[in-house]
């Protein structure tokens, strides 16, 4: 078997030997230089396939026409000012896509009679997302960067900051429809589960909500507002606060929760029972 490979290799190159005498010096150099140009001119990635965005900006020009050529910026409506044309919406467009836009427009205004539109990619933001809220370092960050998952682009904000919830909601679109999820981060971590760990895409925007947070005053050792921990009970709420005076009572304590109207209900509590988000707790003065 090996023979025969060898044997083959053998016919393969003494093939290309003859080939190259026959083509010359100048055309194995031609041909290597062709080679070379055709690496050097392959994009890193298909621009064909890169859907315009809000923010980009792109060099538009029209052959033999040089008034109109321009640099602009795709808008946060996404539409750009293009001369004699006017507003053109770009957003969602691959670039051969709003070429032919373009130059359908001219054309069908009677300024060009057959536009060549070509349109170069200076900038893309179309790869960002947005990180607001509650993480250390607020901003866009490329998805390249940070993987392209959601635990990466919260590692490219510094991570959810101290008063940051376990929440984070993710919006944007997908198939040109709006998308809009809410992450447990706290159980995708536990979890490992990679289905947890969404894929993010260019234009998306995660929003990390602050944690819940309770209040609790009165004969306690330091009121104040405190963070909500998962299933928190009162005694635990209790114990944030730094415990119970000497004046203050465990029987005479009052949690005040709206109900779905938005009314403040008043009620007293066992030690067991559970603290939501905005209770409040109060705990009264010892009568004896």
């Amino acid at each position: 078997m090996c023979i025969y490979q060898n044997r083959e290799i053998f016919i393969v190159s003494h093939n290309l030997q003859n080939s190259f005498r026959r083509i010359g010096l100048l055309g194995v150099l031609t041909l290597c230089t062709a080679f070379l140009i055709s690496l050097w001119a392959t994009p890193a990635f298909a621009e064909s396939e890169y859907l315009l965005a809000s923010g980009d900006i792109l060099k538009i020009s029209v052959f033999k026409n040089p008034d109109l050529s321009v640099d602009v910026r795709v808008s946060e409506a996404g539409v750009i000012s293009y001369p004699l044309i006017g507003s053109v919406a770009v957003t969602g467009l691959t670039l051969p896509a709003a070429e032919r836009k373009i130059a359908q427009m001219l054309k069908d205004g009677g300024f060009v009679v057959n536009p060549q539109v070509n349109i170069l990619l200076t900038q893309a933001f179309g790869n960002l997302v947005s990180v607001i809220g509650e993480v250390n370092t607020a901003g866009r960050y490329s998805l390249d960067a940070a993987g392209g998952h959601l635990s990466g682009m919260l590692a490219a904000a510094g991570g959810v900051s101290a008063s940051g919830g376990d929440i984070v909601i993710v919006t944007g679109l997908r198939n040109g429809k709006p998308f809009r999820r809410e992450v447990d981060i706290v159980k995708m971590s536990l979890s490992g589960s990679p289905a947890e760990d969404i894929e993010l895409s260019g234009g998306d925007t995660l929003f990390v909500n602050r944690a819940y947070q309770f209040y609790i005053y009165g004969q306690v050792q330091k009121p104040g507002q405190f963070r909500l921990e998962r299933g928190m009970t009162v005694m635990q709420a209790l114990a944030s606060g730094g415990g119970v005076t000497g004046k203050g009572t465990q029987r005479g304590i009052v949690r005040h929760r709206r109900d779905a109207g938005g009314k403040v209900k008043e009620e007293s509590v066992s030690l067991d029972d559970d603290v939501q988000d905005k209770d409040v707790i109060y705990v009264k003065e010892s009568l004896f």
